[in-house]
């Protein structure tokens, strides 16, 4: 295969939705929001919105062959999307093509033939067509009703029936068969790499919404685009899976249509977009309502750095990771690359402590020794450095450049929120530990009583020496409330990874 470059070059071979949920306007989007390059060659004009079609025009077949010339006569291709095709025709002319010049392609072939309400979309004739164009993929995509067309079975009523026709068509066909769950009821609607020797299960937990037009193209074009991209089929398909459930559970805010609404295929770029806000009037305002304290302050200076940490509180409870974590479904790797980070935050953590002296001492040997023995029984099998992202390395410094550099009051309010704001989410979210909880650990740490015996305590010695010192309370609030947004940014983090983790 040829040398991948930065941007991958995807070209979508499929029809068009005018109001954009599906068809090649979903796979630009798609491919765009993968990271890549979109070409795009029509088969069929479709007059369509969200409440079905209503009419196809199919232009001749020479001017597909026209279009696919103008791609291939100037411009360089990574991958290949296929969808929507319709006739025997079409197909013919796309398998012409792959043979003369998708030799240094991946293929990613969506083989639209059967609705979502099951009603058939291709002749009999074109289906066996279809069923010859799988072999030239490197991956086929198709939703359960199609997957047991193409193995000649009923539909598959459950997730291991259909992993077993998955695994005989891949072996048939000679390509890779991703399982996709959606079909299925229950809680979680999981993808599965399928080969003839292998099955990579993908956990996708289901978003309930009728918002979900358009998913199966929007799913193999960002499938197609990593694969160009040059990760391997799991890892592609663990990057589609994601991200396609964030653009499925902000479906319903786009309020586009009628009938089944399109998924929201901008909106991971649009968070981190939010992310990567500089401005510095940003860093500090959060719009979130307060959050009124399990742990109460010690008196009116403490009540004060609460008011200026309370709103991110709110902020916290609402990330998708603090969701996922109390819920039990954080995957796993991104619990693990939490633990990583909070491994390097609390070594230099515990140095922030001892610049404080006294209690807060005590507190660096005695409760932060038991946060680390949590985190080696974790991060054991790692065999990896663990190296600060510049969130964590960033916040570190800035509680050490506020305890060793500023009056006590200070360092001790930017210390405070790590204390006080990790037992109020911790606490909040022990109320759904239980036995089988994949996370139980963590959340009796942080909602335990020894721990909320040492915020209690940080708690009562910021109020004392803010007491002493009240001309500070205003410098003490602002740095806690800085400390506070990097609390935020901290959980946050490992939900921003994964956007480019094996890329």
């Amino acid at each position: 295969m040829h040398a991948v470059p930065a941007l991958p070059r995807i070209l979508t071979i499929a029809g068009t939705d005018p109001t954009g949920g599906a068809g090649v306007q979903a796979d630009i989007k798609s491919i765009q929001a993968a990271g890549g390059y979109s070409y795009s060659v029509v088969t069929s004009l479709v007059a369509q919105n969200t409440t079905g079609v209503q009419e196809i025009f199919t232009p001749p077949v020479e001017f597909l062959r026209a279009q696919l010339r103008s791609v291939t006569d100037d411009v360089e291709i990574d991958a290949i999307k296929i969808g929507m095709l319709g006739t025997t025709e079409i197909i013919d002319v796309v398998r012409d093509f792959l043979t003369a010049h998708a030799q240094n392609c991946r293929v990613v072939l969506d083989p639209v033939m059967v609705a979502s309400s099951s009603d058939r979309l291709l002749t009999r004739e074109a289906e066996a067509a279809l069923r010859e164009l799988a072999r030239l993929a490197d991956v086929i995509t198709p939703n359960l009703p199609e997957l047991a067309v193409l193995a000649d079975a009923e539909p598959a009523t459950d997730f291991d029936a259909a992993i077993a026709q998955a695994r005989g068509l891949a072996r048939e066909l000679g390509t890779t068969v991703i399982v996709k769950g959606g079909h299925l009821g229950g809680a979680h609607a999981d993808n599965a790499v399928v080969t003839a020797e292998s099955v990579h299960r993908v956990p996708v937990q289901r978003v309930d919404t009728n918002n979900t037009h358009g998913t199966g193209c929007s799913f193999s074009s960002a499938l197609a685009t990593k694969l160009g991209a040059g990760l391997g089929t799991p890892a592609a398909t663990e990057w589609a899976s994601r991200w396609l459930h964030e653009a499925i559970a902000h479906a319903d805010a786009l309020g586009v249509g009628r009938g089944h609404g399109p998924v929201d295929h901008g909106h991971m770029n649009r968070r981190m977009q939010r992310a990567a806000d500089t401005r510095p009037e940003h860093f500090l305002l959060i719009d979130a309502p307060p959050t009124p304290p399990l742990a109460a302050p010690a008196g009116p200076h403490t009540q004060a750095l609460w008011d200026a940490s309370a709103p991110y509180l709110t902020a916290i409870m609402e990330l998708p990771f603090i969701r996922a974590l109390g819920d039990g479904t954080l995957r796993r790797e991104d619990f693990l690359f939490y633990l990583e980070q909070d491994a390097y935050y609390l070594v230099r953590y515990a140095r922030s402590l001892h610049a404080l002296g006294g209690a807060w001492a005590e507190d660096a040997n005695e409760a932060i020794a038991d946060e680390q023995e949590m985190q080696r029984t974790w991060l054991a099998d790692l065999d990896r450095e663990t190296l600060p992202s510049p969130i964590t390395r960033a916040y570190t410094d800035f509680l050490l450049a506020s305890t060793l550099g500023e009056p006590a009051a200070i360092g001790q309010a930017a210390v405070l929120p790590c204390y006080w704001l990790y037992y109020e989410v911790g606490a909040r979210l022990a109320k759904r530990n239980h036995d089988a909880h994949p996370y139980r650990d963590w959340l009796a740490t942080y909602a335990g009583d020894e721990f909320l015996a040492s915020v209690r305590g940080a708690i009562d010695r910021c109020e004392r020496t803010l007491a002493d010192d009240p001309d500070a309370l205003d410098a003490a609030v602002r740095a806690c409330a800085v400390a506070s947004r990097y609390e935020l940014d901290f959980f946050d983090q490992a939900d921003r990874a994964w956007v480019i983790r094996d890329v």
